[in-house]
């Protein structure tokens, strides 16, 4: 943990639910200037939303996906409803504007029966066929270590600072709904978000990997990154940040570090 100073950005890093590399990850907090980082797993997770919680921390980044129950048996996974009271009080945080929040990779499958959830987040991951804002989708798309090229398509947005106006980036990418237009749009892939270049989350979960025989999914977004904020409260997901090569590259880093930054200022300012 960084031992900053008072004016540093208080940051809570949230994990559980889904599997990753502690240390290269956790290193990247690390790295950051200006930032001083708790890392809170669930349940214990579920407290941030009460105020005296909230008010330890500026900004916090979600690296978690609650709300699913892998079985390896059938159904492959089991969903699970957050508790009224947690998602009253989730809402009523966002309301108040307690805190800026950026979500990572992972987090947009996060409790996937939630529609106010992914409304706030702007889409969501499937590992099961579902409903999402009226309509059905098959489950998702995966597809590790693809290099790909990334566009900055707003350039003036304070997450995109530092960037150049395109760079490359070796990381998983996914094929899920997006919400585009609720969201403002800060990168976009020149990845084919289309089924034939993505494996079945489905398949996989049923134990086989990299594969999509017979699976079928709508062309997708190549939004990678996007802010979806309330009245009070900034909101920002960026697509990015599967593994080691990600954590450690560059890019990822300004842009997670100005995320933060631009996330936690109407906290710390409002």
């Amino acid at each position: 943990m960084n031992l900053g100073a008072e004016a540093d950005i208080r940051v809570a890093v949230v994990t559980k639910g889904h599997p990753f590399q502690a240390e290269p990850f956790f290193a990247v907090f690390d790295a950051l200037e200006g930032v001083t980082w708790s890392h809170i797993e669930h349940p214990e997770a579920l407290e941030l939303v009460r105020p005296d919680r909230a008010a330890d921390f500026d900004v916090y980044v979600m690296y978690d996906m609650p709300g699913i129950e892998f079985t390896g048996a059938e159904p492959p996974a089991r969903f699970v409803d957050p508790p009224a009271e947690y998602r009253q009080a989730f809402l009523a945080m966002v309301d108040r504007g307690d805190v800026g929040m950026v979500f990572l990779h992972h987090a947009i499958a996060g409790w996937p029966t939630w529609a106010e959830y992914s409304a706030l987040l702007g889409g969501r991951f499937h590992y099961q066929p579902a409903d999402l804002a009226g309509v059905s989708y098959p489950d998702s798309g995966y597809r590790h270590d693809v290099t790909h090229t990334v566009e900055v398509v707003a350039a003036d947005h304070p997450i995109c600072a530092g960037l150049d106006a395109s760079f490359e980036i070796t990381d998983e990418v996914y094929l899920f709904p997006v919400f585009e237009d609720d969201v403002v749009p800060l990168l976009r892939s020149q990845h084919r978000f289309t089924a034939e270049n993505f494996y079945s989350a489905d398949l996989a979960i049923r134990g086989t990997r990299n594969a999509n025989d017979g699976w079928t999914h709508p062309h997708g977004s190549n939004l990678v990154a996007w802010t979806n904020s309330t009245p009070n409260t900034r909101v920002a997901y960026v697509q990015f940040g599967d593994g080691p090569q990600t954590y450690a590259d560059p890019n990822y880093r300004q842009i997670l570090a100005n995320a933060i930054r631009w996330a936690g200022g109407a906290a710390r300012t409002g």
